[in-house]
């Protein structure tokens, strides 16, 4: 096993560090006049900086057991393997009471969700060129608003476990402007049974977001926007108990906590 390069406990740098089921582990990959090629397991990871430091930014899946993980690195010289430690989080549970019928699905509701899960799967899988961009990745929060600390909930709805709650959700009311964080370009526009009206964005390098639960959107696939830009409103559509805007950050097919991304 190869030594283990980190920027561990950099200050103003984003993502920030954290090691942990849902994190982000930035290793520096040190100086290359080509940017590095790296893969965790079977996937391409983002590495952003320039030929003086290149720095691998890799999501941690929530699913994720604590102990050691390592990415491969290619480039200039021999190949490397760079190994790091995640540790163990505890996330709090929340029960929800919500509609029978998105808990419970019928034939035809479940048979559509398998549809869209298939479909979504394979926006969740897109690795573009990476965009030029600094060595952080510092995001704009996307609407105004309280940030709940729900990224890793445990999910139970009426009194059945599902996956944990993968997002950021920010209150806001229904018509609120939703705004790009980075810029990207338009990768999904869609309805879902669960996630309502949804919009996915590509920042390259295997960086995307999602916004769920939507009232209106004003783009398609393929516009590319700039940080700032207004492309969709909040709303409560989908599985909800109120208007919000639900915001995923996905890292290698990873999703990742979005507050990693954001000034505290």
């Amino acid at each position: 096993m190869g030594p283990s390069w980190s920027r561990e406990g950099a200050e103003g740098v984003w993502p920030q560090d954290s090691r942990v089921p849902g994190g982000v582990a930035r290793l520096s990959l040190g100086p290359s006049a080509q940017r590095p090629q790296v893969l965790a397991g079977d996937f391409p990871v983002l590495v952003v900086g320039d030929m003086i430091e290149w720095t691998a930014v890799v999501g941690i899946a929530l699913s994720a057991t604590p102990g050691e993980y390592s990415v491969r690195a290619t480039g200039e010289g021999p190949a490397r393997t760079l190994s790091y430690l995640v540790r163990d989080k505890k996330y709090t549970e929340q029960r929800l009471k919500v509609s029978p019928k998105t808990v419970d699905l019928s034939p035809e509701d479940n048979a559509r969700y398998e549809r869209e899960r298939a479909h979504q799967q394979r926006i969740m899988e897109l690795f573009t060129e990476p965009l030029p961009r600094p060595g952080d990745l510092h995001m704009r929060q996307p609407v105004p608003g309280r940030r709940s600390s729900s990224f890793g909930l445990r999910r139970v709805f009426n009194g059945q476990a599902r996956n944990p709650h993968s997002g950021m959700d920010i209150a806001a009311p229904t018509g609120t402007d939703v705004v790009a964080p980075l810029p990207g370009r338009v990768v999904d526009v869609g309805d879902y049974f669960f996630n309502g009206g949804t919009v996915w964005l590509d920042h390259g390098g295997g960086l995307l977001s999602m916004y769920c639960h939507l009232s209106s959107v004003q783009c398609k696939n393929g516009d590319v926007l700039r940080t700032g830009d207004a492309f969709c409103k909040v709303g409560a559509t989908g599985r909800v108990t109120g208007p919000h805007l639900h915001w995923g950050v996905m890292l290698n097919r990873s999703m990742v906590d979005p507050a990693l991304f954001l000034s505290t």
